[in-house]
């Protein structure tokens, strides 16, 4: 485990969240009036949560975590950043959608609830989320020994091939690194996909995001999450790709193909872009 680099991208996320919340205008509202920041993809996964206890891992600023209250979970969502948890507790509260809010590494989360025998219904992760994990393995492993028997875990996520490009398109990045790749920080990719993850119109909000806090990300492939999960004894029920990144303009030039499926500029192949995975535990 790389606490270094963990905590690292905990100060570069707090920086980060602070700018993609400012283009969000009141989310409060936006909750209240029934929206939710779900995609099709991960409720068709997720189905009826109704009365099922809901771990939440990497919640960030905890709109997806309230989406799954609105599901009708029991929502416990996790995340290193503090200002993550800070606005994610404070939106909870003032759109009255009840979760549960958790300032932790995830694995620190996963020692401490087995630790104390929490388990879950239900484990949902999503979009920009395992880059910032450094050992993949205790990932599968912890949300393993956290499921019940007979419960689910739903991913999406965005799909490792496109992490070989550049913003402009070009081949730039190794699909195999030799350990993390280091970036000047979190970007304001909120800034970047405008009305694609923005909650209602998007506002200006803070311009020109400069993160004063590096980051380490780290590369794991369609390969790596599926053996991590089947080694650790879940059972993979599917796996599907998509041509097309819900929401978030990853690279120049990408476009709103209908329903914030972002997709590359004309004249460029298909590829994929996004992937989901559901998963179960054995019953017995």
């Amino acid at each position: 485990m790389q606490s270094h680099s963990h905590e690292t991208n905990r100060l570069s996320w707090n920086a980060a969240t602070v700018a993609h919340n400012s283009h969000k205008g009141d989310q409060a509202v936006y909750f209240r009036d029934g929206g939710s920041t779900l995609f099709p993809e991960e409720k068709e996964l997720l189905g009826d949560l109704t009365g099922l206890e809901v771990l939440h891992l990497q919640c960030n600023s905890g709109q997806d975590t309230l989406g799954l209250v609105q599901l009708g979970g029991r929502v416990t969502g996790v995340d290193i950043s503090d200002e993550a948890i800070r606005f994610a507790t404070k939106l909870s509260a003032d759109s009255g959608l009840p979760a549960t809010f958790h300032r932790m590494d995830v694995y620190d989360y996963f020692t401490t609830a087995v630790e104390t025998g929490v388990q879950y219904d239900v484990i949902f992760a999503s979009y920009g989320t395992i880059c910032w994990l450094s050992d993949i393995g205790a990932w599968g492993q912890g949300i393993h020994a956290l499921l019940r028997p007979g419960g689910r875990f739903v991913f999406v996520e965005f799909h490792p091939f496109t992490m070989i490009f550049d913003e402009a398109w070009k081949f730039h990045y190794d699909y195999f690194p030799n350990g993390p790749i280091s970036s000047p920080g979190v970007s304001d990719y909120v800034a970047q996909s405008g009305n694609g993850l923005a909650l209602g119109e998007y506002l200006t909000g803070i311009e020109n995001f400069v993160n004063p806090h590096p980051a380490h990300e780290f590369a794991w492939g369609v390969g790596d999450v599926i053996t991590s999960l089947a080694k650790a004894g879940l059972v993979i029920v599917r796996l599907d790709e998509y041509p097309y990144a819900n929401g978030c303009a990853l690279f120049e030039g990408m476009w709103d193909s209908g329903g914030r499926r972002m997709v590359p500029p004309k004249g460029m192949p298909t590829m994929p872009l996004m992937y989901r995975v559901l998963a179960t535990k054995a019953a017995g």
